[in-house]
């Protein structure tokens, strides 16, 4: 099987992902159900404190927040992107919300993922459209 075009990293933090297979495999048919392609997809795993200077410097906000994505596709068909995520933002939230770290972070990895596709949630009909497309590619989880 070639390797897909998904990589993970991590930026001052220690985190191991589990099933990192699985996930490429999910998001890549993600974005295929969708109607896409896919180029090159990176997921970095950060701190707080790293998200919130990317926050800063780039968007101009002053807040914590579980995710970040940046979109460098050259072509609205072909996705290409860089998706920073907060594990200490992810695990407050599963707490939160009471579900397992895991589930967080699929949702929010699965969140980013929508937005390269162009879905927003910005606005309560996007938002709730961008919940539903959550909850259906949640759904579609083989692992």
């Amino acid at each position: 099987m070639s390797q897909l075009p998904i990589h993970f990293f991590t930026e001052d933090i220690s985190f191991t992902l589990k099933q990192k297979g699985q996930l490429s495999t999910w998001i890549k048919n993600t974005i295929i159900a969708e109607g896409l392609k896919l180029k090159v997809l990176n997921f970095i795993f950060c701190s707080d404190n790293y998200l919130l200077s990317i926050n800063q410097n780039y968007l101009k906000h002053d807040t914590l927040t579980d995710i970040i994505t940046f979109d460098n596709s050259e072509n609205k068909r072909v996705i290409s992107g860089d998706i920073f995520i907060s594990v200490e933002r992810v695990r407050e939230n599963a707490q939160s919300f009471k579900v397992t770290s895991e589930s967080e972070l699929h949702r929010v990895m699965i969140h980013g993922t929508l937005h390269l596709l162009g879905y927003t949630d910005k606005g309560k009909e996007a938002k709730a459209l961008m919940t539903d497309k959550e909850n259906l590619y949640l759904s579609k989880r083989i692992f």
